[in-house]
């Protein structure tokens, strides 16, 4: 069986992940790690998101989708790549205080459930006050499990807004501390004044249950002056910046001209 065809079985919902399968996915793929900035209305760098590259082994011109890999590999293995992540960051610890920026690492709910269960990475976490969790919901929590009560991880952040089951349903048991919206959803709402209308009142509404909103996917200079009319907190896309490897975070721009 080859790459193509474990990751497509472990990603069929109605496919159990069997460990063996996990296993031989892990080893077939290499991880990469960049960052793409996030800025606010302001211009002013707010934080950088922490992105994963995944690669076939086998055929190294081929991407793995991510959320693909992070919803076939075991639960284990993604407590596994959230260590391999804050370790990256560590290093990079005095440029993140120098800059006095955030970091912001994506999450899914059952790895946060299995790391509360390590008191080492929970110590770890702790003396990352700059580091944010930024909840990703393409993996179900079991259902008898909440996310509610977890200071532990800090403020969350919620990922996606407008996609999948990252809607007002997300909001109804978890304060969060910044909620992003999908591009798909911005896109969507700006094809009419009738939904550009709506998009404002839905920021409005969305800045009740959190400290701001970040826009993400801004790709046009008429996006970005659109996101600064509105009540969006920060944005981010190509627009603002590419994704950018770690080694370049030195001389990312602090503030946009």
């Amino acid at each position: 069986m080859n790459l193509k065809q474990i990751t497509h079985r472990l990603y069929t919902p109605e496919a159990n992940i069997e460990s063996g399968q996990a296993q031989r996915l892990w080893s077939a793929c290499e991880r990469a790690y960049t960052f793409q900035p996030i800025y606010r209305t302001s211009g002013r760098l707010m934080a950088v998101e922490m992105l994963t590259a995944i690669t076939d082994l086998e055929d190294v011109s081929r991407r793995v989708r991510p959320d693909h890999y992070f919803a076939a590999i075991t639960t284990a293995q993604r407590v596994e790549v959230v260590r391999e992540q804050l370790s990256l960051l560590e290093h990079l610890e005095s440029l993140f205080l120098r800059f006095n920026i955030l970091a912001s690492v994506n999450i899914d709910g059952p790895t946060l459930l299995a790391i509360r269960q390590e008191p080492a990475m929970l110590a770890r976490i702790a003396r990352l006050p700059w580091v944010r969790f930024e909840l990703v919901e393409h993996i179900r929590l079991p259902s008898n499990a909440s996310l509610a009560g977890m200071p532990e991880f800090g403020p969350l952040w919620l990922d996606d807004f407008g996609t999948g089951m990252a809607n007002f349903s997300s909001l109804s048991e978890v304060r969060y501390d910044y909620i992003k919206v999908a591009r798909e959803l911005f896109i969507m709402l700006r094809k009419t004044a009738e939904g550009r209308n709506l998009f404002t009142l839905l920021l409005q509404l969305m800045n009740r249950y959190c400290n701001g909103v970040i826009v993400e996917g801004v790709e046009t200079a008429e996006e970005w002056r659109a996101i600064q009319a509105s009540p969006a907190m920060a944005a981010q896309g190509y627009f603002l910046s590419r994704p950018q490897p770690f080694n370049n975070l030195e001389h990312v721009l602090l503030q946009l001209v």
